[in-house]
């Protein structure tokens, strides 16, 4: 008996042992620390005009007192202080904090130290840098949905290393696989922390981002929650679409997951389109791109008994005619999961005048391979079968240059406008 005791004592260790260890392994998996703070997902966010302003945003387990963001301009001694504000938000059973604070009166063209905390304790010290003039280079990614999140962080990581002067990242949708799945946010705000704790991260709502674990559409709430966003009117619509100023770029970033939205939302696509006239028709700047997440071509199946006719999509239908009015330079798309080029369109037919639309890929490992047919309007497309991809976006006081390489860093298409 007493053999037979210490049989089943050996076995309960080691089932706690065990249980213990997967608790610690999966906190230690969805909990990060900047320094001696136990933080995580700390990251930048465009605001409408990131040359004098900033959002830093950042998540934890506790609601901290006098939560802050300390700043100080580069080579300088006179710190600032910013309070946050904090918010519980509770995802599929898993409740954190997360913390917010707007950062004004910067000055432009200038390069400063940050560092978050709360009372008397403080982080580790970030860059935050300031546009200043017509000159900058940004990444482009789209599409970092994944299974496994470590393509996407060695692309990340490359895009980093080959292009340093890089200062900001633009997002374009479906940043995870499943909105609604802590541990994969995680892993996302993990892996490009190297760019987002330094840089102003523009992100773009995806039909992913809507998911719940049961694959159901909802609102996009872990999204809402971890992207403030420039203000927008409608407020209802706050965070969903948004408009910035980055240089001599007026960025429009559109929500056009109208089929996702529309039991919440039925009357969003109207609304922004309205919203769309009005912030085109206010801008001043040289530029004007648009950024979404459903591209605006439509393309047939090769390797789908599926009837699916080449042409435009729904979106590019309801908003095609509305590039060609407001005079839009670029349209920066994802969705499809592959790297197309066009010929610059103006009444849905090539015109050398029209709006240039790049469709811009994927970063993380889902892939479509030779799924898509070519279609008459491409002039370039990814060799195939595809891989995950980045892109720079250039501007210098004449000229846009976007530039799409693979996973190793090799260029395999450019394309440069001039104004």
């Amino acid at each position: 008996m007493r053999g037979q005791h210490k049989k089943l004592a050996a076995f309960i260790f080691i089932v706690i042992f065990s249980a213990l260890f997967i608790f610690g392994y999966h906190k230690m998996k969805t909990r990060g620390s900047d320094g001696k703070l136990e933080v995580y997902n700390l990251h930048q966010v465009v605001t409408a005009d990131s040359s004098v302003s900033r959002t830093i945003m950042w998540q934890a387990s506790s609601d901290y007192p006098k939560p802050l963001v300390e700043y100080r301009e580069e080579g300088k001694d006179t710190m600032i202080k910013t309070p946050a504000l904090s918010q519980i938000f509770t995802e599929a059973g898993n409740t954190s904090y997360v913390y917010t604070a707007e950062i004004e009166n910067l000055r432009p063209g200038k390069t400063y130290d940050y560092r978050i905390g709360y009372e008397a304790n403080r982080g580790l010290w970030h860059k935050m840098q300031t546009p200043l003039g017509s000159t900058f280079e940004a990444l482009i990614f789209t599409d970092s949905q994944s299974a496994s999140y470590s393509g996407w962080k060695s692309l990340v990581r490359t895009a980093a290393d080959k292009h340093p002067k890089a200062e900001l990242v633009l997002m374009l949708g479906d940043l995870v696989d499943n909105g609604e799945d802590v541990q994969q946010w995680h892993d996302w705000f993990s892996d490009i922390s190297p760019l987002a704790e330094n840089f102003p991260v523009a992100p773009v709502l995806g039909n992913h981002e809507t998911y719940t674990l049961k694959w159901k559409v909802r609102m996009p709430e872990a999204y809402l929650h971890f992207f403030v966003l420039p203000k927008v009117e409608p407020a209802k619509y706050q965070n969903q679409f948004y408009s910035f100023d980055y240089g001599d770029v007026h960025f429009m970033v559109l929500n056009d997951i109208d089929k996702e939205m529309k039991a919440f939302q039925p009357d969003m696509q109207k609304d922004q389109i309205e919203w769309l006239r009005k912030d085109a028709a206010a801008t001043k700047k040289k530029w004007k791109v648009v950024m979404v997440h459903k591209d605006f071509l439509q393309y047939g199946f090769l390797t789908r008994n599926t009837p699916r006719p080449e042409g435009f999509s729904d979106e590019g239908k309801a908003y095609m005619p509305l590039m060609d009015e407001l005079g839009i330079d670029v349209v920066l798309s994802g969705h499809l999961h592959t790297y197309r080029r066009r010929v610059r369109l103006k009444e849905f037919k090539p015109n050398p005048q029209g709006t240039l639309y790049l469709l811009c890929g994927l970063a993380g490992d889902v892939r479509y391979d030779r799924l898509w047919k070519l279609h008459k309007l491409d002039a370039y497309v990814a060799p195939q079968p595809e891989t995950d991809n980045y892109m720079t976006m250039k501007l210098t006081p004449g000229s846009m240059t976007f530039n799409c390489y693979l996973p190793d860093g090799k260029k395999i298409d450019s394309i440069t406008l001039r104004k």
